[in-house]
């Protein structure tokens, strides 16, 4: 009696799914759920609270929720809100994205913004602090813009860093005071202070005792965008909102204010 032909080997290779894409995990990642066949891993937390809130930054998708609810439920008002969370994880990977790219290499050479135009780092121990030149004999990325600074070819990062900064800062508050006296007096309010902010998410804010302040890495944009953003908090001055009353205000002093506002959305205040 002929033998059966022996059973085909299982063809699972052929079949099996590829892993889903990570999108992003919080480093204190406790759960992780597959969103749209995007895995994420996020965060977990128990608070005293009435409802589950949820939270996207820097590091990714944090979860807060009363004790009292099961994972079921959490992760149910996770799908509901897939959307949503996917947007802002991208969001978030593509600010880091951005951020990386425009960290400055702190040596000899490397090359920075100012004004919208790159400045060539050039360490020159003969120098006394911080100088801006031009040299006809680098032209380069910098177009001959040289920034010169006070320190010795062995000078590390974070003196070549250090230096620059304060330059920047200088030339910051240089620039800003005279834009918010023109602007001051076009929209007929009054600054009774200018401050210079680091912070990370803001390019400025203005208070209701007339004090402005202004991120001072906005000395590395082009001049309309800084003009865009001390309009902008100086208008705040007449409106303390953003409704109508106040765009009327910002576009008084500056018409294409709108093109502005488009193009200072691609800039972040700079990393380090």
């Amino acid at each position: 009696m002929p033998r059966p032909d022996p059973a085909p080997a299982p063809q699972r290779a052929l079949f099996e799914a590829p892993p889903a894409p990570a999108l992003a995990r919080h480093p204190q990642a406790s759960h992780e759920l597959l969103l749209e066949g995007r895995r994420v891993g996020y965060a977990l937390r128990r608070a005293r609270r009435r409802s589950i809130g949820l939270v996207v930054g820097a590091e990714g998708l944090a979860v807060s929720a009363p004790r009292w609810v099961g994972l079921a439920e959490i992760e149910a008002a996770l799908q509901a809100k897939s959307g949503w969370v996917l947007r802002k994880l991208g969001e978030q990977a593509e600010r880091q994205r951005r951020l990386d790219s425009l960290r400055t290499d702190w040596r000899d050479g490397a090359t920075l913004p100012y004004l919208g135009e790159p400045l060539c780092i050039v360490l020159d121990a003969t120098v006394d602090g911080v100088r801006l030149d031009a040299d006809a004999s680098l032209p380069g990325e910098a177009g001959g813009r040289v920034l010169r600074v006070g320190l010795p070819a062995q000078a590390d990062a974070a003196q070549i860093r250090d230096a620059v900064h304060g330059w920047l800062q200088a030339r910051a508050r240089e620039w800003f005071l005279p834009r918010c006296r023109h602007f001051e007096a076009l929209l007929g309010v009054r600054m009774t202070r200018l401050a210079l902010s680091s912070a990370a998410t803001r390019w400025g804010s203005a208070s209701a005792d007339g004090s402005i302040r202004l991120h001072w890495r906005l000395i590395q944009l082009p001049p309309a965008s800084i003009d865009y953003v001390v309009a902008h908090e100086l208008a705040h001055l007449r409106e303390m909102h953003h409704g109508p009353a106040f765009w009327a205000a910002v576009r008084a002093v500056l018409p294409h204010y709108a093109q502005q506002r488009r193009a200072l959305r691609e800039h972040l205040p700079l990393a380090e």
